[in-house]
């Protein structure tokens, strides 16, 4: 495997997405991102080669992960960090709000990886690494349809570490706690802001760094990745 990766990260705009993507850049790694848009200031950059793609709209994914496969392909690494959060009793949701968190949270992961794992099979080395949350590991209230989509990941995660462990592709999920992003802009909670209640999006950007060097042959399976304590704030009364 080369020491220079060529790393596509999904929701690469901001938050997460954006940490890792800075991340990888100082290392030197060429870094393809999606997101639905690019502020100007970080659309472009050495190394860096935006394209903006609503991974949400699964009519049209496939044929646009193959253009881009085309297009970058020297991808040897994918972070499938793109993702939303919709909070409320289930009875609260309708079908279509459902539908829409199932086909960006797990869906769209499932598609990406299937455009890429056989490329990666094919030269005997690749990493795939899942965004996941803590809601994939204990389910909560208020979280029933985010908490399936993730749980849902995990399990993707783990089917495909097992398949693939042969053909020499890593497989691997981090599962964050409350981290102070743009995550929480449309929702009603956030973490509070002591700096022992969240995490910060380049806390995650360094798991996936401890992931990636793992030396060839030892692959970390699972990150569970957590504030010290767990604190929140509610932005309106619901």
């Amino acid at each position: 495997m080369t020491d220079r990766r060529n790393i596509l990260v999904t929701g690469a705009s901001r938050g997460i997405g954006r940490a890792i993507c800075d991340t990888c850049l100082a290392r030197g790694y060429r870094v393809v991102g999606i997101a639905r848009q690019f502020a100007p200031e970080i659309s472009s950059g050495p190394g860096f080669f935006p394209r903006s793609l609503d991974l949400a709209d699964l009519d049209g994914l496939p044929a646009a992960l193959q253009q881009i496969h085309r297009e970058f392909p020297a991808i040897d690494t994918v972070i499938c960090n793109a993702g939303s959060g919709r909070f409320g009793a289930l009875e609260q949701f309708s079908a279509a709000q459902i539908k829409g968190l199932i086909d960006l949270n797990l869906t769209s992961q499932i598609l990406l990886a299937r455009e890429f794992i056989p490329a990666f099979k094919g030269r005997g080395h690749g990493d795939i690494i899942f965004m996941g949350s803590e809601s994939a590991l204990s389910g909560g209230g208020r979280g029933a349809v985010y908490a399936a989509t993730k749980f849902g990941l995990r399990g993707l995660a783990q089917s495909l570490r097992a398949e693939c462990a042969g053909a020499g592709v890593r497989v691997g999920i981090i599962n964050p706690g409350m981290v102070l992003s743009a995550f929480f802009d449309q929702l009603d909670f956030r973490p509070a802001a002591e700096e022992d209640c969240h995490l910060e999006p380049k806390d995650v950007a360094e798991a996936v760094s401890l992931m990636l060097d793992a030396r060839p042959g030892a692959a970390i399976d699972e990150i569970n990745l957590s504030p010290q304590k767990r604190g929140i704030r509610w932005s309106k009364k619901t």
